[in-house]
């Protein structure tokens, strides 16, 4: 008891919102709600579920596959580390702590938090982009003649402009050699003889 208020009077001092749980039992229901948290402090002893029970029910559930676990325990030789990450720990302190140190790994933990979820939005960003990109890759109705683009409700609309709406794509215009000797030779030819002014 003395030692989970020393805990929890730590983790509110530096700043996070703690939910605090004196079984493994509740430890899971509190998992188990609706908005559980991403940074989970579990003592390996507890009673009715241990720890190392709990973290891996945590590693089987998506929900709370992504938290970061940080297992605390009087359990200090190598075979119960690896017993304990093997689990799906992601970081190990034994007691009796040091607070300074038990600060440190969570903010790595936060730090690893922070990092886990940029990546989700940038791999957000990318699916996004990705979908933008496949709008292109479907059948365009397009003008035969005039090269415009058939939108719905039956409005046309160009294609560089098409093309701007939907890409990041942007166009100068110019006349390449061929349609220069089709198209503008003969209207330069018809108004002076030779197409020389």
């Amino acid at each position: 008891r003395v030692s989970r208020r020393v805990l929890e009077a730590a983790l509110t001092g530096w700043g996070h919102e703690v939910a605090l749980a004196t079984t493994g039992g509740e430890a899971w229901r509190i998992l188990e709600g609706g908005d559980p948290p991403r940074l989970v402090l579990l003592d390996w002893m507890m009673p009715e579920i241990d720890g190392v029970e709990i973290c891996a029910r945590m590693r089987k559930d998506p929900r709370l596959a992504r938290s970061h676990v940080l297992l605390i325990t009087a359990r200090g030789r190598k075979e119960d580390v690896v017993a304990g990450l093997t689990a799906g720990a992601d970081d190990y302190i034994t007691k009796p702590y040091h607070l300074p140190e038990l600060r440190a790994r969570v903010a790595a933990g936060e730090r690893i938090l922070g990092l886990q979820q940029s990546l989700a939005d940038r791999v957000g960003e990318l699916e996004q982009a990705l979908l933008s990109v496949k709008t292109l890759r479907g059948l365009l109705p397009i003008c035969c003649y005039c090269k415009n683009i058939r939108q719905d409700g039956d409005y046309w609309q160009r294609l560089e402009t098409y093309l701007s709406e939907h890409s990041e794509a942007e166009f100068s215009h110019g006349i390449c050699p061929p349609c220069m000797v089709k198209f503008v030779r003969p209207e330069l030819d018809a108004i002076t003889p030779g197409g020389k002014p």
